[in-house]
């Protein structure tokens, strides 16, 4: 699998960038990836239409939003954009507006990322690695904070447990990723990551399959659209939060 560096180019970069509204900065966001020949401007209106269907659950951690929409004919390949705005932009989350990054995927299918989003997840939680980020002067700085301490290709399967927790967003190839990565961190913190199973779904799938799992982890947005499930469906505001997700376990698993 692609890892995070692979997936983004200098020509995908534009750092301090103005823009007036969130669909503003999500155009402009595509826009790199239409130029890349990444993909379509039809795949720009669909980022933009996910937040209109699914409110602004796409904003994963402070300052931070993760645009994108599902596969389709409009990507020709898999590949990201990063737009760092020069003014703070609201996008109508309730915690973690406003928005000061802006990283637009576009993928192919729904698993070649996933070495990708697990890499910028653990940079968004280090404040370290986030504020280096925040500061890189140009792409190829910014390049070179992504690409430091990239982590070996996995050489063998994670291994499969007997527990589940569904991780969900609109999609299931994006935002749940985030959480995904993060709950998994919390389990390795906990010596469980033997015994639960952690996957990213969509709405539709996770309604199919919430009763074969303890707990659902997700946004409010995306909470209310799935509404009672028969189990605990339980709301993160910061998906790269180790600390939320971990109160949000113990309060499952009566740690």
């Amino acid at each position: 699998m692609p890892h995070l560096a692979e997936l983004l180019s200098q020509d995908c970069i534009a750092l301090n960038v103005s823009a007036q509204t969130w669909q503003d900065a999500i155009t402009r966001a595509g826009a790199l990836l239409t130029a890349a020949g990444i993909a379509e401007d039809a795949y720009t209106e669909a980022m933009i239409a996910n937040v209109l269907d699914n409110g602004p659950y796409i904003v994963v951690a402070p300052g931070f939003a993760f645009a994108h929409a599902r596969s389709s004919s409009a990507v020709h390949r898999t590949g990201m954009s990063w737009l760092r705005l020069a003014t703070p932009v609201a996008f109508g989350h309730k915690t973690n507006d406003p928005v000061t990054l802006v990283v637009a995927l576009a993928a192919t299918d729904a698993s070649a990322h996933t070495a990708a989003m697990a890499e910028l997840a653990k940079l968004l939680g280090n404040p370290a690695r986030r504020a280096a980020l925040d500061t890189a002067g140009t792409p190829a700085e910014l390049l070179a904070v992504l690409e430091a301490d990239q982590p070996p290709q996995a050489t063998a399967a994670a291994a499969k447990s007997s527990n589940l927790i569904l991780t969900v967003c609109g999609n299931g190839l994006g935002t749940s990723l985030f959480l995904k990565n993060t709950t998994e961190q919390v389990l390795q913190t906990w010596g469980w990551e033997r015994f639960v199973n952690v996957e990213a779904t969509d709405t539709i799938s996770a309604k199919g399959r919430a009763k074969s799992a303890d707990l659902i982890l997700t946004s409010g947005e995306i909470a209310k659209t799935l509404g009672d499930v028969g189990v605990p469906v339980k709301v993160i505001d910061n998906f790269t939060s180790t600390t939320e997700v971990d109160a949000a376990l113990r309060d499952s698993y009566d740690v």
